[in-house]
């Protein structure tokens, strides 16, 4: 296999999206996911459509021990990863002490942990050969507080800062780290975790458009990229640093309300 891309949750949304980018431009890949039925279907297209190699990983990185467990089988059948896109996540809107503790923990484990484990088990080979290239697929939540998502809010706010910290470790290297920021985008992520009936969710950018601006930056080694936003939105986001926290969390809030 050449050109290796890894792509965590690549069964939907912008992880699929990315999945065919990268093989529309010759590249292997290595799709993971939960379901088994949905990777092999997108196996199947990718091979018959551009003539690429794809290996196929089932796997829940919601579990601690799954990161290590798809590093481990990537080591053992001799594939070489060029690219790590984390993409894997998953949010919930409600207040905080009403939702399912177990909802909590787990958005945490995979959103940020299996994260910063498959980061940590494929960094340094990127490292010992001095190339590859990493994508972090975080959100514009990462830039405020979010009530009525505060964990989600959270953990993107992680990653944004994770994954800038690392593009400045790796600053002397030929490694890049580039942190994705979506908007609201046309993905079953909005109906599971129930933000599409949210006024955040009225208007959304397609997942090619977003998965577009999020590889594109990573090829050219960005730190930052922001996509999907409204103008209305954009000009929200350019106000944020100077917004009153009480203002920005209230505006926020209101945001946040479900239908």
């Amino acid at each position: 296999m050449k050109n290796v891309a890894l792509i965590t949750g690549s069964s939907t949304g912008i992880g699929r999206e990315l999945a065919h980018i990268h093989a529309e431009k010759g590249g292997d890949l290595v799709i993971v996911a939960r379901s088994k039925d949905k990777l092999e279907a997108l196996k199947t297209e990718l091979e018959t459509k551009h003539s690429i190699k794809v290996f196929v990983i089932a796997k829940d990185l919601g579990l601690p021990e799954s990161p290590k467990e798809v590093y481990d089988e990537i080591k053992k059948a001799g594939i070489e990863i060029e690219i790590l896109i984390n993409n894997a996540g998953f949010g919930g809107v409600g207040v905080f002490h009403e939702l399912e503790y177990e909802q909590h923990m787990d958005m945490i484990n995979l959103n940020v942990t299996s994260l910063t484990a498959m980061t940590r088990l494929f960094l340094p080979d990127f490292v010992k050969r001095n190339s590859g290239k990493i994508l972090n697929n975080s959100s514009t939540a990462s830039l405020m507080p979010g009530p009525l998502q505060a964990v989600y809010f959270a953990t993107k706010a992680y990653v944004r800062s994770f994954s800038n910290a690392l593009s400045a470790e790796l600053s002397e290297t030929k490694i890049t780290v580039t942190n994705l920021m979506p908007g609201a985008t046309e993905t079953e992520f909005g109906a599971s975790s129930g933000m599409d009936k949210t006024a955040m969710f009225k208007k959304t950018a397609s997942a090619r458009k977003v998965a577009e601006a999020g590889y594109n930056a990573m090829i050219k080694g960005k730190i930052d990229v922001i996509s999907g936003l409204t103008t209305s939105q954009k000009i929200m986001m350019a106000f944020i640093p100077f917004m009153p926290k009480k203002l920005l969390l209230k505006t926020v809030k209101n945001m946040q309300q479900t239908d």
